[in-house]
């Protein structure tokens, strides 16, 4: 049996400032946007992993959420205590230094972690903690 990752999720409050971010500075592809019934989905991937997709969605975009569940999801986003994703390059730094010159929310600057890694992080606009990671050379 095998067993792949298909597709996650972050949530995002503004479809546009999401794919400007995740398009536009980190360089995935979008490979769907489309609407259905007042909700849009909207997935991109990078063209290293054409299996892989980050879906794109509204906070608790599940439509049996209670809206008090809705408010509260959305208020975890707006503090930025969403988990985002992990990210590997072959440059953290050069990764780090592209993504600061367009405008990321730094949150760790380049670090040698003792796991192994060096690493940064950045919050994308809703605020969500992505960390790319290069693996150290021995």
């Amino acid at each position: 049996m095998d067993i792949k990752l298909a597709q996650c999720f972050i949530a995002v409050d503004d479809h546009d400032k999401a794919l400007a971010f995740y398009r536009d500075v980190l360089g995935l592809e979008v490979r769907n946007d489309v609407g259905y019934g007042g909700m849009r989905w909207v997935t991109v991937g990078s063209p290293a992993q054409p299996g892989v997709e980050i879906v794109l969605e509204p906070p608790l975009a599940d439509p049996g959420a209670s809206p008090a569940d809705r408010q509260a999801v959305a208020e975890l986003l707006a503090k930025g205590l969403l988990r985002g994703v992990i990210f590997s390059t072959d440059d953290c730094d050069a990764t780090f230094e592209r993504i600061r010159a367009a405008g990321g929310e730094v949150m760790q600057e380049p670090f040698d972690q003792p796991y192994g890694v060096r690493d940064c992080a950045f919050r994308d606009p809703a605020g969500n903690m992505l960390r790319f990671t290069q693996a150290r050379k021995p």
